[in-house]
């Protein structure tokens, strides 16, 4: 089974991660409220009563204490996927249940917590580490999952492997990308549906 990479960001600093959950948890309390463009360090310090100077001691910039809550997002975006999986009979229906638990994460941190969904836009806009370990994840899921159906006989072999995960990874990137599926938020529960039966019926064999 391919080893799926880390979203973890690296750390720096002392290794206090009570300081460290202190500071993120103000920081999302604050970009939760107010967004994470208009949040500041400055604003963090003086929500936490430490200075901006003891802070970037943790974080190296305001970026760096997004990394982390975006990591926090799509790896509860991920876990959710790994439950929907876990016990599919089939790889078709593991594709399946793959996307739709995709669009539904997703859709949900849109709806129930937008302003937390917007650091996820702007981490794939930049694009920031956490988000190209998420896309990778993804494509590695992906291949793992085709993998599965070829030595099951459930999909065709000819297509090389690498270029059957990218296709299907962008048939679903506009509905799980969170840059592009603020966009098509209307279509995504009817497309995760209607385009996850139509790459099955291209990997028939």
């Amino acid at each position: 089974m391919t080893k799926i990479p880390s979203l973890a960001p690296q750390e720096r600093g002392p290794l206090d991660h009570d300081v460290r959950t202190q500071i993120v948890d103000a920081a999302t309390e604050h970009f939760s409220h107010f967004g994470y463009e208009k949040t500041t360090v400055s604003d963090l310090a003086k929500a936490i009563g430490f200075s901006k100077a003891y802070i970037y001691k943790f974080f190296g910039s305001k970026q760096a204490i997004g990394e982390v809550i975006c990591f926090g997002c799509l790896t509860t975006i991920m876990t959710t996927v790994g439950e929907a999986i876990s016990d599919a009979p089939t790889a078709s229906e593991r594709l399946r249940r793959m996307f739709r638990a995709l669009v539904k994460a997703g859709s949900d941190l849109f709806f129930h917590d937008r302003k937390l969904y917007d650091i996820a836009a702007a981490a794939a806009s930049g694009p920031w580490p956490s988000v190209l370990a998420y896309e990778e994840h993804i494509k590695q899921l992906i291949t793992q999952i085709i993998v599965e159906g070829r030595d099951s006989g459930e999909f065709e072999r000819k297509t090389p492997l690498d270029e059957t995960a990218n296709a299907i990874y962008l048939v679903m990137c506009p509905y799980v990308n969170p840059l592009l599926l603020q966009h098509n938020l209307d279509l995504a529960a009817e497309a995760a549906t209607q385009l996850s039966g139509l790459v099955l019926r291209s990997l028939a064999p």
